[in-house]
């Protein structure tokens, strides 16, 4: 506001001056909200630790942590833009067609006819999910091949017709991963490597190699219970194979808000290919919206935000950022068993944005 000059006797302006000095209950700090709501999660919600790393629209970054030291984690479904990045750039070099069929490029690899690459990369192909049938074998630390992924997988019955229906399916993305691979000769994860990890300088950011059980950096503990109230385990050295292109990747919460932010920007992909991934269809009376490896989410304070967010065996993140550049992506070092924690990490995204709104 313009600063107003007013011309006051020598008594008053020393009274005010006075006024100003002494102590004064409207000077008390702003609360923490980020730091309560992280604590928060590892007091009420019992959890191990919980990280975050919020940053301003002036890019202002700031990391918390509760009963966790920061570093590296297992991004899980985060690694699902990742590859529906790298499938949209090959769409913008005419190297594959979102509106081709798998079979063009896989023939003969999942039954039936008439599975777009678009079906694949916003969840509505039908596939079935393979998800609750690896489980084990995670944790067991046995490696798995993409191939061996799709055979389990495909002992389901398919969910819906393609195209018409959506349900949540980690099969979409490996079968995406193997499209990529046959179009470039060349393993996806060194694809995701030269295409983003380098190109943004995500220096904590990698797929983990075939065998590779272990987290490279300084990093927290992840944690595992078979049910609430079940005995906590640690669980931090898995085999992720089995995720691959759908979970696989390892990442900090500071380079995921970099990645998503140079994604919002348009720093990754052309925008033709940009608004595809941006065009979502409803989850829902949410509010929520999935498009192609990206979801948008709504702000309690106006607006939303754009995301992904991961699940895997000891870790669960949520994050996201908004067009004028706030950006928050949060951790907790266990995979929750009930829904409502995972609410509660949500509804501590949507207060990091907003409080730096």
């Amino acid at each position: 506001m313009p600063r107003r000059r007013t011309f006051l006797r020598v008594a008053a302006t020393a009274a005010a001056i006075t006024a100003l000095l002494a102590p004064s209950a409207t000077a008390a700090p702003r609360p923490d909200t980020v730091r309560q709501g992280l604590n928060a999660l590892v007091r009420t919600d019992h959890l191990p630790g919980a990280l975050a790393t919020v940053t301003d629209r002036d890019g202002r970054t700031r990391t918390y942590t509760a009963g966790a030291e920061d570093g590296q984690v297992r991004i899980g479904s985060n690694t699902k833009t990742f590859t529906a990045v790298v499938v949209l750039q090959l769409v913008g070099e005419g190297r594959i067609g979102l509106d081709t069929t798998v079979d063009t490029y896989l023939p003969g690899l999942v039954p039936g006819e008439g599975i777009k690459v678009r079906q694949l990369l916003q969840h509505t192909s039908g596939l079935p999910d393979y998800e609750a049938d690896v489980s084990d074998a995670i944790l067991q630390r046995r490696y798995l091949e993409p191939r061996d992924v799709l055979d389990i997988a495909l002992r389901h019955k398919a969910a819906f017709a393609p195209g018409t229906g959506w349900a949540y399916s980690n099969t979409n993305y490996v079968v995406a991963g193997l499209i990529v691979q046959k179009v470039t000769g060349r393993p996806l994860a060194e694809e995701i490597d030269r295409r983003v990890i380098r190109p943004l300088g995500l220096r904590h950011t990698y797929f983990p190699a075939p065998g590779d059980t272990t987290i490279r950096e300084p990093h927290p503990k992840g944690h595992h219970q078979d049910a609430p109230g079940a005995p906590v385990r640690d669980v931090t050295d898995i085999d992720p194979s089995a995720a691959w292109a759908a979970g696989q990747m390892i990442s900090t919460n500071s380079d995921l808000n970099r990645f998503f932010t140079a994604l919002l920007a348009g720093d990754l992909l052309r925008p033709a290919q940009l608004a595809q991934m941006r065009t979502t269809i409803p989850l829902g009376d949410s509010g929520a919206g999935y498009g192609l490896g990206l979801m948008s989410r709504p702000l309690s304070c106006g607006g939303l935000y754009w995301g992904h967010g991961g699940d895997i065996t000891g870790y669960e993140t949520r994050g996201g950022v908004t067009e004028d550049g706030r950006a928050a992506n949060v951790t907790v070092t266990i995979d929750p068993t009930d829904g409502a924690t995972t609410k509660h990490v949500e509804a501590l995204v949507d207060t990091a944005l907003c409080r730096s709104a």
